[in-house]
């Protein structure tokens, strides 16, 4: 008999697991390599280093918006054939299997590599980052079954706390054990790189993805032997019932106020934020000129602060409730877009600053916090949010629409920011969308109910 505690620890190490991909994949380590790899490629073709890191966030946003376009359509889908057959863990086995292809194949990218490389390496972090979003829907959806109503903040604040840390912890392995320092070829402990160091193919940046495939498949083994699924009667698949179902949900959104407004709500600020995960360490490497160390760095600093926000946000969230903790962190979010927007090495917003000091770095690592502290408390909130809100029998079809809710506007934003850069010709400018998704997103939980559809 597997005890309530062990089940819950089971259910966080989920979030260890999978945390790697957005830390070291999506955010700090390939994120801004392949920016250097795809400008590289762009400046060989004739174009100027500005204009050329434009095109390679541009082409990293197109790839993200494709990604999510298909876990916004198939998301709601897979949740209620999961629903209707009562089995959820055979996705969460299916998903993973993609991520650990998808992360280990970008070991692959190397420099001078054309565009067939840049497609390859886009396609195949799509697949991995396709395997983790579903993923999710299906281990969220088992979180009602955990524990009683009342402790839904804390655990969700814990989880994601406790993802963070295994986030961190993997960062600086990586910074500390394989990536080298362009002024001294040693890792950022003061170590020998245990590849060695090489330059020209950058081995020990390239290994982040095995390293990643290998993480989530080591750390998947409490989750599976400790999390089962709740008892229900087993069914046979049926799409058509399944399409039933969801049509049923989504007819049913129109008489719950509440629940709609928090889907646009969502929709809109979630992916503000993952589209701010997913530019940041790209924005570091153009604007700033920042290495894939440096950037790493700045990954550290964030997931500190969002190991610990996270913690705390969890118990703010059982205290209060998840709303108060989301609207304080849109405000924060949308501060910190306002700075980047106007930062650059000679100024900010106007007001000057020494290019030859480190105030403009010292100013994105203090964004850098705010971000991780923020995007901790925001993204456990609505987690929460999404449980007040959930019938625990359809919780993967409700969790499969909170996926669809975000998943559109993360289509949308990249795309956004691909269109504004192009336009721009500015990465600075092309982040202005995002304070727009923030503060519609703002405006729209004014609508939402704090307790949700609870009742008690």
């Amino acid at each position: 008999m597997i005890s309530k505690r062990k089940r819950i620890w089971g259910w966080y190490f989920f979030d260890w697991a999978s945390q790697p991909y957005n830390t070291l994949l999506l955010t700090f380590v390939f994120g801004p390599y392949f920016a250097e790899v795809a400008r590289g490629y762009y400046m060989g073709t004739g174009m100027e280093a500005e204009t050329a890191a434009a095109a390679a966030q541009s082409f990293w946003g197109v790839g993200l918006t494709l990604s999510s376009l298909i876990i916004a359509v198939l998301a709601p889908i897979l949740g209620a054939v999961a629903d209707t057959t009562g089995r959820r863990l055979v996705w969460v086995w299916i998903f993973s299997a993609l991520y650990v292809i998808g992360a280990w194949a970008l070991w692959w990218v190397a420099p001078g590599g054309g565009v067939g490389m840049l497609y390859f390496a886009v396609g195949f972090f799509g697949l991995g980052f396709i395997g983790m979003e579903f993923a999710t829907i299906f281990t969220n959806a088992l979180m009602p079954s955990l524990s009683d109503h009342e402790d839904m903040g804390a655990i969700s604040g814990s989880g994601f706390a406790f993802g963070y840390l295994g986030g961190l912890i993997a960062l600086i392995i990586m910074l500390g054990f394989f990536v080298a320092s362009p002024e001294t070829g040693l890792t950022y402990l003061g170590l020998p790189p245990v590849l060695g160091e090489d330059s020209e193919t950058q081995i020990g940046t390239r290994i982040v993805g095995p390293f990643t495939a290998l993480w989530f498949a080591v750390f998947m083994i409490p989750f599976f032997l400790w999390v089962k699924e709740p008892k229900t009667t087993p069914q046979q698949m049926h799409l058509g019932r399944a399409l039933a179902q969801l049509k049923e949900l989504l007819a049913s959104l129109r008489y719950r106020r509440s629940l709609s407004a928090y889907l646009l709500s969502s929709l809109f600020y979630r992916d503000a934020l993952n589209a701010l995960y997913a530019f940041g360490g790209v924005y570091a490497s153009g604007v700033l000129g920042w290495s894939i160390g440096q950037i790493g760095i700045f990954g550290v600093v964030g997931a500190i602060t969002a190991v610990a926000a996270s913690w705390v946000g969890g118990r703010a969230d059982r205290k209060w409730g998840p709303k108060p903790v989301i609207v304080v962190s849109i405000l924060v979010l949308s501060a910190i877009v306002l700075v980047i927007v106007g930062l650059t090495r000679e100024s900010v917003w106007g007001i000057p600053l020494d290019p030859a000091s480190a105030a403009s770095d010292n100013l994105f690592f203090l964004c850098g916090a705010l971000i991780g502290a923020a995007g901790g408390t925001i993204q456990a909130a609505s987690r929460t949010m999404m449980v007040r809100h959930t019938d625990p029998d359809h919780a993967t079809e409700a969790f499969g629409l909170y996926a669809l809710s975000g998943k559109v506007a993360s289509f949308i934003s990249p795309a956004m920011i691909a269109l504004a850069t192009t336009i721009s010709g500015s990465q600075r400018i092309g982040m202005v969308p995002l304070i727009v998704l923030f503060l519609l997103g703002l405006i729209l939980l004014l609508f939402v109910n704090s307790r949700g559809e609870q009742t008690r």
